[in-house]
């Protein structure tokens, strides 16, 4: 339950970064066939919790080119979950975000895109990684911060992306029986912390962290690569 809080709260903060929280600790308390569809249950909770709160302030030109691009995306990467050994692709993935993310807090302002143009590109590669790696929340984090989106508009705008999405993820669970009864207990006692986090979240990313929310994005984003990282490697040398 502690993790789970804490995951919700990391959701609810930034939009996105739940699963990367959670997963690796749940994992070794419940087994993988009950963490991946609890946290698919609480990811869609959490984003229709979100939009409806702050559905005025979604970027939808991008939210709608994203998705689709998306679409495109996901068979791709369920191909290359197969085809590609997926410590490598972490390892590359967590080598680029802790590169942009290093150089954007060194370099502020230097990095940006003034259009929606590059959304479909963003949406595809979100896609890919998310239908293989479950990775989709970084690189559309990254495309957020590119367009210097104000903490509103980043958090909203990325529930419009995983709302669509996470049921898909969780109809995927569904046919595969995934959704037993232990999944659906832990998922209703979970609910009350995750209402806690979504007011917690919104507070801290609203007002604590409003001036300086890129910076500490960038730091959270620096976490999650360093723990990919990690992962990636302690995978390869085990192997």
């Amino acid at each position: 339950m502690a993790v789970i809080f804490a995951a919700c709260l990391v959701r609810a903060t930034f939009g996105f970064g739940e699963a990367l929280v959670a997963m690796p600790l749940l994992t070794m308390v419940v087994g993988v066939q009950v963490a991946a569809p609890l946290i698919a249950l609480l990811s869609i909770t959490l984003a229709m919790g979100m939009l409806v709160r702050g559905w005025r302030e979604v970027e939808w030109r991008s939210a709608w080119q994203l998705i689709v691009a998306s679409l495109v995306g996901i068979p791709i990467g369920l191909y290359c979950l197969e085809a590609i050994p997926e410590a490598l692709v972490k390892v590359i993935l967590a080598s680029v975000i802790l590169a942009f993310s290093i150089y954007s807090l060194a370099r502020p302002g230097n990095l940006s895109l003034s259009t929606d143009t590059t959304a479909p590109l963003f949406g595809f590669l979100a896609g890919m990684l998310g239908g293989a790696y479950n990775t989709h929340g970084v690189c559309l984090a990254v495309y957020g911060t590119l367009r210097k989106w104000p903490p509103d508009t980043f958090r909203a705008t990325l529930q419009g992306f995983f709302v669509p999405t996470s049921v898909l993820i969780v109809a995927g669970h569904m046919l595969s029986h995934r959704l037993t009864e232990q999944v659906l207990w832990f998922y209703l006692f979970s609910l009350p912390m995750a209402g806690v986090a979504l007011i917690l979240g919104s507070w801290f990313s609203g007002r604590v962290l409003a001036v300086h929310f890129a910076r500490w994005l960038h730091v959270v984003l620096i976490m999650i690569g360093l723990s990919l990282l990690a992962h990636s490697c302690t995978s390869i040398l085990v192997g």
